[in-house]
C-alpha cells in the first residue's frame, strides 16, 4: 500500500519540481535582460545575474548556461515571436497592395516594440563577442527576407512602381521598416510607437506603390 501511494505521488513532485525550475529560469532570463539593458552585456557577471535572480551561480550555469547562451535564449524570444509568421500569412494573402505594406508596417512594429530592448542588447554585445555578431548577422538577414515577402506580393499584384525589381524593393523596406529605423526613431528620438508606425508606413506605400491607374 506505501509502495502505490508513494508511486502516485511521484508525478505530482517531479511536476513541482518542473514548475520551480521553470520559474527559476523566468527570474535569471528576467535579471539577466535587465542587468544588459541597465549595465550593458560586458560590464555583468554570472554573479550579477545570480544575485538578481535570487539563486546561485551553480543554478544559472545549470538552468540557461553562461551569458552568451542566455542572450541566444533572448535573442530567439523574438525570433521565434508568434507575431512574425502572422504578418507573413497576412501578406501573402493580401489583396490590397497599400493594406499589405500597412500590415507588414504594424507587424514588424509590435515585434520591434517587444523586443527592442534585447535588439539594443544585442547590437552593444556584438562588438564585443564573435557569437553574438554572428548571432546579429543572422537575424538581420532573416528580418530582411521576411520584408522580401512583402516586395514579391507588391510585384505579383502588379503594385510596384514601374522598374523597380523586388530585390531593390526589399533594400528600400530594409531602410524604411528594418531594425535601425525603428531605434532611430523611438529609442533615440523619443518618437511614439503609433508615431513611427504611421509615418513609416506611408514612406513605404509612396515609395515602393504605383498609383493607381485611370479608369
Amino acid at each position: 500500500m506505501s509502495a502505490h501511494t508513494g508511486g502516485g505521488r511521484r508525478p505530482y513532485r517531479n511536476d513541482r519540481r518542473a514548475e520551480a525550475a521553470a520559474g527559476t529560469r523566468a527570474a535569471i532570463l528576467d535579471a539577466a535582460l535587465r542587468l544588459f539593458v541597465a549595465h550593458g552585456y560586458a560590464k555583468v557577471t554570472i554573479g550579477d545575474i545570480a544575485r538578481k535572480a535570487g539563486t546561485a551561480v551553480p543554478t544559472v550555469y545549470a538552468s540557461t548556461g553562461g551569458k552568451s547562451a542566455i542572450l541566444t535564449v533572448l535573442i530567439n524570444r523574438g525570433v521565434d515571436d508568434p507575431v512574425v509568421e502572422r504578418t507573413l500569412e497576412a501578406v501573402r494573402t493580401a489583396t490590397d497592395a497599400r493594406a499589405a505594406v500597412a500590415t507588414m508596417a504594424h507587424g514588424v512594429r509590435l515585434d520591434n516594440e517587444r523586443h527592442l530592448d534585447i535588439v539594443q542588447v544585442m547590437i552593444t554585445a556584438a562588438a564585443v563577442e564573435e557569437q553574438v555578431e554572428e548571432q546579429l548577422r543572422q537575424v538581420s538577414t532573416a528580418y530582411r527576407q521576411a520584408l522580401g515577402v512583402l516586395a514579391e506580393r507588391l510585384a505579383v499584384l502588379g503594385a510596384l512602381r514601374p522598374g523597380l525589381s523586388t530585390e531593390r524593393a526589399t533594400d528600400m523596406l530594409w531602410f524604411l521598416l528594418g531594425l535601425p529605423s525603428w531605434r532611430l526613431f523611438v529609442a533615440e528620438h523619443a518618437w511614439s510607437w503609433d508615431e513611427t508606425e504611421q509615418w513609416l508606413a506611408e514612406q513605404a506605400i509612396a515609395a515602393l506603390v504605383a498609383e493607381p491607374r485611370d479608369g
